[in-house]
């Protein structure tokens, strides 16, 4: 990696676009530390403080500190995040939305534009809420009519400026920009969870000896991880396709061999956040409301949160986590169902005369590929779990607050460096097969 980036930097027009990307990511870090006016800065920071859940922790991940600390950056891009899944949703749903996304760029271009208009919708109603939910609660300094428009109109303009500069990140910069934002956004907090670390395991700790096993222990865990979440994204299952050769005037044309790659990790992070946001959502909407948890309604929401699974204490809240797994099961065969047809791969296949060797193209390429996919689907499903469950037993047992750079958010950072490293890489390719020509 640090050879790509090396070789990257001599080349003067990639270089101008790392520069390009790093000055970016500083206006995101400028913009993190500039408070909402008339907002309550440490509202929420004391709201979880004195909260046992750990909802808002993933999300407060995302936006790098920016929503317990209240920033005008307080959403981060999550509304683009949650609009573009929307609308890979509603395209499998609304054949007119397919036929859009297969029209070529111009079909794509409309379906981008679709997206930023969801994307303020739903800053709108988010900033709306916590605005009007929050207020009375004592997040606005002054709870009137003009301090909750102000703060909805900034924290819609804050997302919406996020959302720009992702775009300006793709076109300007080096990979794709969304990611890149979210990247950085879960990295800042890197400075935070390691202080969280020391101060829990080795501040008081009077035992040198103890105390670097420990050290030795925690960067063995997250090596580990690091090394299983990276076979995890680029592992794939290449299945070999032969193209039949054909006749064009006198010459024989074609047959050459290819190979369709199934990722082994198909749908990607989303299983995860589904099935979090499914066990979250009743205790975010429950905390509105002050809920009593020696009630039966507050041990339920109890065993939905994560904060109590793996607790020596209290194992029996531990069954919540078993709904969690399946939900990651589910979410993943799910997913996967709606971005992978088989049956249009094997038609595909079969129009441009191609086979699986050993198999008979149509239907049989169909049932087979399928065959494939639930096996492999549920290896990538496998090992989602493994990533998430790891960093929820280690809050459980030893107390601590969630790590922002464990479980999902390492998929994340690990998956966006991959990729930002290999557009780099590309970019150098086209450079020299330019040159190539050139010359």
């Amino acid at each position: 990696m640090l050879k790509t980036l090396r070789n990257a930097w001599k080349v003067k027009e990639i270089r101008m676009k790392l520069i390009f990307t790093f000055l970016m990511l500083v206006v995101i870090r400028f913009g993190s530390e500039l408070p909402i006016p008339g907002v309550k800065t440490d509202f929420f920071a004391n709201f979880f403080a004195n909260q046992s859940t750990d909802a808002f922790g993933f999300f407060n991940a995302m936006t790098g500190g920016s929503f317990s600390s209240m920033s005008i950056f307080a959403l981060s891009i999550t509304p683009y995040i949650t609009s573009s899944i929307i609308m890979q949703l509603l395209t499998i749903a609304i054949p007119k939305l397919e036929e859009m996304q297969r029209d070529g760029e111009d079909g794509r271009k409309k379906i981008a534009e679709y997206t930023r208009y969801l994307t303020v919708a739903l800053a709108l109603i988010e900033s709306i809420g916590m605005a009007v939910g929050f207020g009375g609660q004592g997040l606005l300094i002054n709870y009137d009519v003009w301090s909750v428009i102000i703060a909805v109109a900034t924290m819609t303009a804050g997302s919406a400026f996020l959302m720009w500069i992702g775009e300006r990140i793709t076109e300007k910069g080096v990979g794709n920009g969304i990611s890149i934002v979210l990247l950085f956004n879960i990295v800042s907090s890197l400075p935070q969870d390691v202080n969280t670390l020391y101060t829990r395991f080795l501040s008081n700790s009077k035992n040198i000896g103890s105390t670097v096993l420990i050290v030795l222990i925690m960067i063995a865990i997250v090596a580990a991880m690091v090394v299983f979440v990276i076979i995890l994204q680029d592992g794939e299952r290449r299945i070999p396709v032969q193209y039949s050769k054909k006749m064009v005037g006198r010459k024989l044309v074609g047959g050459q061999a290819s190979h369709i790659p199934l990722k082994v990790n198909t749908a990607g992070v989303i299983p995860v956040i589904f099935a979090s946001s499914i066990m979250s959502f009743p205790i975010v909407i429950a905390q509105f409301f002050h809920p009593d948890y020696t009630t039966i309604g507050g041990k339920i929401l109890m065993v939905l949160n994560s904060s109590y699974w793996f607790r020596p204490e209290m194992p029996a809240y531990s069954v919540g986590l078993v709904i969690y797994l399946v939900l990651i099961v589910l979410f993943a065969y799910f997913y996967t169902s709606i971005t992978f047809n088989p049956l249009e791969v094997a038609n595909n296949m079969k129009k441009s005369g191609g086979f699986i060797p050993g198999i008979r193209p149509g239907k049989p390429t169909s049932e087979y590929l399928d065959k494939i996919l639930n096996y492999i689907v549920f290896i990538g499903a496998i090992g989602l779990i493994i990533v998430s469950i790891i960093p929820i037993i280690i809050s459980g047992v030893f107390t601590v607050s969630r790590l922002s750079f464990m479980g999902t958010s390492l998929i994340i950072i690990v998956s966006v460096i991959l990729e930002t490293i290999k557009a780099i890489e590309s970019q150098m390719i086209v450079r020299n097969y330019k040159g190539f020509l050139n010359d």
